[in-house]
């Protein structure tokens, strides 16, 4: 018969194909922002480098290549919101896609599109920027190209990035997985991505980010320097102050004058500081001993101990009978001798003490939340086997019961 739309197989095809579709569309508006973004970067170097001013027909060109993929990547991302509000209404048997527009997603594409529409448009702007210098005596005013103000905020078009590695991973697109989640009210966003690649390659993710973020950071900071400063217009000056900077040391040979300049400073230090964190608990995951290291060092520690113990308790023993000896067994009593004997016998009886005590403390440490849960375990396949026994018993019973009957 004729396929019907409220027909699962129907559904699940439709499911599948705006699946696609969609991964493409956000794979394409990644394409298009990186492209926007990367033009941009060329542009603001070519009149840094006076290879051309902004008044030039090259100016006007490179931007208006901006604009272009500007365009299409609204356009993209309006058709990705799009293919979720379809998703949306396959899922839920709904025709009417007005019932999706929920004030969240109105919020979140309103947003998405005034991030990604900001960017150089062509033509040539300026604006006085007056700049009061590190030093506090130095005042400098400047004609800088409003383009300044339009290229910085079209990094953030990076999110894209998130978008796509969701939408790409395994967790995201593999059914087993997804129905496991369900089953455990667990969602696959951004977020539980992020979380499981820092758990299986911590060190590769840190890496990317902070590089990345270090070479973002230094050029946005030689964007806004490089007309009030000649240090800055030196890409290596502001990739030196942006490492110091994260890394929240701070030597001060280097130092931004303009406000932009002083936020990203501060940006820079904030994430440092986080990244410092990230990197700390990674090491301190890494350096962690597994559960078979830990049973192998406290065998081992246990080991040491019952020797230190046995010595400790022999040296009381061995003290003890030399002071017997010496004040009741010899003819003469060397005092000397005695107190020497003595000080020894409280030390090896405050050693054996020291030894019980380093013992507890390991006692207490084996007893992690494993071993109770191998307790449990333990716990549960002995209860089982006594409710199988418990029912043998009982069906014993039952076998006897007719033949007492017959007996009465």
């Amino acid at each position: 018969g004729s396929l019907s739309k409220n027909n699962v197989g129907y559904r699940l095809g439709k499911r599948k194909m705006i699946f696609e579709r969609r991964k493409r569309v956000s794979d394409y508006a990644l394409v298009f922002g990186i492209l926007g973004t990367g033009i941009m970067v060329i542009e603001t170097e070519m009149c840094m480098a006076k290879v051309y001013n902004k008044e030039s027909f090259y100016s006007s060109a490179v931007k208006s290549l901006i604009t272009i993929s500007t365009f299409v990547l609204l356009t993209l991302i309006v058709a990705y919101h799009a293919l979720e509000v379809q998703l949306f209404a396959v899922d839920n048997c709904i025709e009417d896609w007005r019932i999706a527009m929920t004030c969240r997603r109105i919020v979140q594409l309103s947003l998405e599109l005034v991030v990604c529409s900001v960017h150089p448009f062509p033509g040539a702007w300026y604006f006085r920027w007056t700049t009061v210098h590190a030093d506090g005596d130095h005042v400098t005013t400047r004609q800088v190209p409003v383009d300044l103000i339009f290229s910085l905020p079209m990094f953030l078009r990076l999110y894209l990035i998130c978008r796509v590695m969701l939408l790409h991973s395994k967790l995201f697109t593999d059914a087993s997985s997804r129905s496991i989640g369900a089953l455990n009210r667990i969602s696959f966003n951004t977020r539980f991505v992020l979380k499981t690649l820092m758990t299986i390659c911590p060190g590769t993710v840190l890496l990317v980010f902070m590089l990345s973020l270090w070479m973002i950071a230094s050029w946005t900071l030689r964007a806004c320097e490089s007309h009030h400063s000649e240090k800055h217009k030196n890409l290596l000056n502001s990739m030196w102050m942006i490492a110091i900077t994260f890394l929240s040391v701070g030597y001060g040979d280097i130092v931004p004058n303009t406000y932009c300049g002083r936020g990203i400073a501060v940006c820079t230090g904030v994430m440092g500081s986080g990244c410092t964190a990230l990197v700390v608990a990674v090491l301190a995951r890494k350096l962690e001993l597994t559960r078979a290291e830990k049973h192998v060092h406290n065998f081992m520690m246990d080991n040491q101990l019952s020797k230190r113990l046995k010595n400790a308790a022999a040296n009381v023993l061995r003290e003890t009978w030399l002071i017997y000896k010496h004040t009741t067994l010899a003819k003469k009593v060397k005092c000397e001798r005695v107190r020497t004997h003595q000080r020894k016998f409280l030390q090896a009886i405050h050693s054996l003490r020291q030894v019980k005590m380093e013992q507890r403390k390991l006692n207490d440490s084996t007893n992690s939340l494993i071993d109770m849960a191998k307790t449990q375990s333990n716990i549960l396949e002995t209860v089982v086997e006594m409710s199988a026994r418990q029912l043998l018993l009982e069906n014993k019973a039952d076998r006897f019961e007719p033949q007492l009957l017959q007996l009465q």
